[in-house]
């Protein structure tokens, strides 16, 4: 796993609450997420995983506090081309190939040509490039998705449940990848309601109802509580309070 402690800030937050509809849905979110780091933002629905996701990448509506991404204040034009953000619905089309959606999205961001063949790889779809999406397994469209915001080499990744619905193998595949891309320099910040993902990080924000419950890596977590894993963990957190 990577130095998490050695390496600066990717993302600081001090106070950050966010209100929606006249409530607070995040309380008070004090954090930060290390550059080169897998960073995990786990809890149940509804626990204020997306809002925080939001806020940080910027698109987020109703937030109070210091929120900086790569030292400038969250969504700063300046940081924009930096930073990429994968929904839980990813924008990719089925019915034309692979090829073709990263080559339009290449154009969005402003990617070199030649960056296509990279994610390609990276993702290891190589050899279905002249598919349609629409005929890829749902495995192979999670990793279409997570090319098409590689593209453009953003310093931050911000992924909003990119393995829902998959089967455990192809999970791991994907958090494989994760990893793989943080050993190169790039920061990652995955959101996760399956408890179990979270051991794969360097790091885990374990949200619920809006308020950060711990923010520290998985194994210190399961020291912590005495937890015989992080699902333990978490329960254990919620009876404390």
């Amino acid at each position: 796993m990577t130095d998490a402690v050695a390496s600066p800030a990717a993302v600081f937050c001090d106070g950050v609450s966010v209100s929606r509809g006249g409530r607070l849905v995040l309380h008070d979110i004090c954090c930060d997420v290390r550059t080169g780091s897998v960073t995990g933002v786990v809890g149940p629905s509804g626990s204020g995983k997306t809002t925080l996701m939001r806020a940080i990448v910027g698109v987020q509506r109703g937030v109070c506090g210091d929120l900086r991404v790569l030292d400038l204040p969250a969504g700063t034009p300046a940081v924009r081309a930096e930073v990429a953000y994968l929904t839980q619905t990813p924008s990719v089309y089925g019915d034309i190939s692979v090829a073709a959606n990263l080559r339009y999205f290449a154009a969005m961001v402003g990617a070199p040509y030649d960056d296509v063949a990279r994610v390609l790889t990276v993702v290891g779809l190589t050899d279905e490039a002249g598919r349609r999406v629409d005929r890829l397994s749902g495995g192979q469209r999670a990793r279409v998705a997570l090319a098409s915001v590689l593209l453009g080499r953003p310093r931050l990744l911000v992924l909003d449940e990119p393995t829902v619905g998959l089967d455990p193998a192809l999970r791991a595949e994907l958090w494989g990848t994760f990893r793989e891309l943080a050993a190169a320099g790039t920061t990652l910040l995955v959101s996760t309601h399956v408890m179990d993902e979270a051991g794969y990080c360097d790091t885990v924000l374990l949200l619920r109802d809006g308020r950060l419950l711990a923010d520290e890596p998985p194994a210190s977590l399961l020291a912590r509580t005495g937890a015989a894993d992080l699902d333990d963990a978490f329960l254990r957190l919620v009876a404390s309070r």
